[in-house]
């Protein structure tokens, strides 16, 4: 087994994060602060560092349904203009402090008109912040480009207003769209209207399966909603057995997914937080990767999960002796599969990912 990359080596590596929730990735400073200028007296602690562990200890109880009620509190505070561009921007910052590149935020508008604003205004707000964020960044000498991933909640009914929301801002920030939530009871075909309207105007959408539920989730999403990439999919190894030799045999489904090189946001902390995975060793990515499915490294929530892209690639170094090829191949796959134009993609993957990544492999041979 190679030696582990350190998170501060790995920091200094070129990243791309596909899946990472704005509602997610507070500060813990910034959810104290916020609840005090808004009034919001909800918090467990208003000591940023308990609150930081209150989130984390909260989001491991092996339950999705457990984890997702800790966004009770990020969102409570995220219902002002003020308060969403100051949110995307530290989230802008933060990523690239982290040494990422690009980064997709997911987040729900619809989780945001408490304090009066309107869908239209949410996703500005963000986009104001997420620029203003790249901009500070850039002015730390990192840069990074972000795009936003707005989300429906698949167990409310405004899928379809949320995805015409998502194709007015397509040329104005929005990369693409998403639903998230429980799986459970919440299929993905109850937002076909949605994703049929997608499709139509040409426009990329990501959807959470194969989290909490299993592979109907992911044959629903794929086969009858017709999605670009799949949020985790970590229950796709359900469909992996070993014949009497050890060796792995692919279902169909899991053959199908493969074959098309559709893409796997796998987030390995928040997968053990919820039940998906017993820990990162025993995670299904490492078999993933060695068959060459498309996978992707992700972070999720970073506030509750307590880490960082940097972190959850440094764990699967530890776990599975990954080195800066293996880390290059995630990046890679993950730029590959952005939602951005051929173009640009490939212009970041061989004008910085593969640089960038060359120069780590030199300075450490």
């Amino acid at each position: 087994m190679n030696q582990p990359l350190t998170v501060e080596q790995i920091r200094r590596a070129p990243k791309v994060l596909l899946h990472d929730h704005l509602d997610g990735g507070l500060r813990p400073s910034t959810v104290v602060e916020l609840a005090r200028e808004v009034g919001y007296t909800g918090l467990p602690t208003y000591d940023p560092e308990e609150l930081g562990r209150w989130f984390r200890d909260a989001s491991d109880s092996g339950s999705l349904e457990r984890y997702l009620e800790t966004f009770a509190h990020t969102t409570a505070v995220m219902q002002t203009r003020e308060a969403l561009v100051r949110v995307a921007a530290e989230a802008a910052e933060d990523l690239a402090a982290d040494g990422v590149v690009y980064a997709e935020q997911r987040y729900a508008p619809e989780q945001h008109l408490e304090g009066g604003l309107t869908l239209e205004e949410v996703v500005e707000a963000v986009q104001e912040g997420l620029e203003l964020g790249e901009k500070r960044a850039a002015d730390a000498g990192r840069s990074i480009r972000t795009g936003q991933l707005v989300t429906a909640m698949r167990h409310a009914a405004r899928s379809s207003e949320i995805a015409e929301l998502a194709v007015r801002y397509r040329d104005a920030g929005v990369s693409g769209f998403d639903i998230a939530g429980a799986e459970a009871g919440n299929p993905p075909t109850r937002h076909l209207d949605a994703f049929e309207y997608l499709r139509r105007e040409n426009f990329h959408f990501t959807i959470h399966a194969g989290e909490a539920f299993g592979l109907p989730s992911i044959w629903e999403a794929l086969q009858w909603c017709g999605c670009d990439r799949l949020g985790h999919g970590v229950r796709i190894i359900d469909d992996i057995t070993t014949d009497g030799n050890g060796a792995p045999e692919l279902g169909r489904l899991a053959q199908y997914v493969r074959d098309k090189r559709v893409p796997l946001e796998m987030c390995p902390s928040s997968n053990v937080q919820t039940g998906a995975a017993e820990s990162i060793a025993e995670h299904p990515i490492s078999l993933l990767r060695d068959l060459r499915f498309r996978v992707t490294v992700n972070t999720d929530n970073r506030l509750q999960s307590g880490v960082s892209l940097s972190e959850e690639f440094a764990k699967l170094s530890e776990a599975f002796g990954y080195d800066w090829d293996d880390l290059q191949w995630f990046t890679v796959n993950a730029m590959k599969s952005a939602f951005l134009p051929f173009d640009e993609r490939l212009a970041l993957i061989n004008g910085i990912i593969k640089p960038g990544f060359a120069q780590l492999k030199w300075a450490t041979s």
